[in-house]
């Protein structure tokens, strides 16, 4: 068998990619994005009223300001341009034993994360029109007071229905996917 080149050291001897695709790294405008994006805004922009307020008062004492300024730059454009633009970077694959998540993004760097298909993946599909989320797997992490656990899946794919098939396929085989 030949395995898609870039993959020989990955993948197992009987793996066959079955899938690859990307998200779409449209940007969409939602509730979600938009309470934080107008929080950033309204910092940022009492930021620079103080900024200004400051400079009045004559040296450099307005540039204090400026690190609260860019604070709320960045929560007002990472709430709208931060998942599309990680979205852009992003690869998916699936193969019959296991799925990938390829990043590449700045200050991370390359990362590729293995997830095993085998029937204890729980598995759910989010129809979002035009686009789906198929999840197969959770993680768990710690913020600084509790313990979270987050779903992981193939966001805003076109063929989210086949690709959900093909894990319900392999997820109902007999031979469990090894463990990542």
């Amino acid at each position: 068998m030949t395995t898609a080149q870039g993959w020989e050291d990955i993948l197992d001897q009987d793996e066959q990619i079955l899938w690859q695709g990307r998200p779409d790294g449209a940007v969409v405008i939602s509730p979600l994005s938009l309470l934080p994006a107008l929080f950033g805004l309204f910092f940022a922009g009492f930021a620079l009223f103080w900024m200004i307020m400051a400079s009045k008062a004559g040296g450099i004492f307005w540039m204090f300001g400026l690190i609260h300024f860019s604070v709320g730059l960045g929560l007002a454009f990472g709430a709208v341009f931060g998942k599309p633009y990680k979205y852009r970077h992003t690869w998916y694959t699936l193969t019959n034993k296991r799925a990938f998540i390829a990043t590449d993004l700045p200050f991370r760097g390359k990362r590729l994360k293995s997830y095993a298909i085998d029937s204890t993946s729980p598995l759910s599909m989010e129809d979002e029109g035009r686009f789906a989320a198929v999840q197969f797997a959770t993680e768990t992490y710690r913020t600084k007071n509790r313990t979270r656990t987050r779903r992981v899946g193939f966001d805003r794919i076109t063929d989210g229905h086949h690709v959900y098939r093909l894990m319900r396929d392999i997820r109902s085989s007999d031979q469990p996917g090894p463990q990542s």
